[in-house]
């Protein structure tokens, strides 16, 4: 599977952006995609997951109310809608694919169980 995330850029505090993750050379009918993000400095943390069988969704506490992942089954594409944004949400984007059962992937916090990863996209806010 190859990922390929897109959609970054800079907006002020309080706008919106919306991330996409095309995917290619495999279907992601039967995987778990999660977006994650990176600022400088720090670790990469998990931010919002969708399980592509059953539309589950999970997210971090920090964006509940604010971010929306979703999916395109004809697109094999995965978004994540972020309103609201905040200057601490900048960082670099990255998302992931999955094989690992869902409840096994929320035990581990997501991102130790993903296969596959796309290359970031930036995302700045400024205040």
């Amino acid at each position: 599977v190859q990922l390929q995330a897109s959609g970054g850029g800079l907006v002020q505090a309080g706008g919106s952006l919306r991330l996409s993750c095309a995917a290619s050379g495999r279907a992601l009918s039967s995987y778990a995609v999660g977006w994650f993000r990176q600022a400088p400095g720090k670790e990469r943390e998990f931010v919002a997951a969708i399980n592509w069988s059953d539309d589950n969704t999970y997210y971090t506490d920090s964006v509940k109310g604010r971010f929306t992942i979703s999916r395109d089954n004809a697109k094999n594409t995965v978004y994540l809608q972020m309103n609201s944004l905040k200057p601490e949400d900048t960082a670099v984007y990255y998302c992931a694919a999955a094989r690992l059962g869902w409840g096994e992937l929320i035990a581990i916090d997501f991102i130790q169980g993903m296969d596959y990863w796309g290359k970031g996209t930036q995302v700045t806010v400024s205040s």
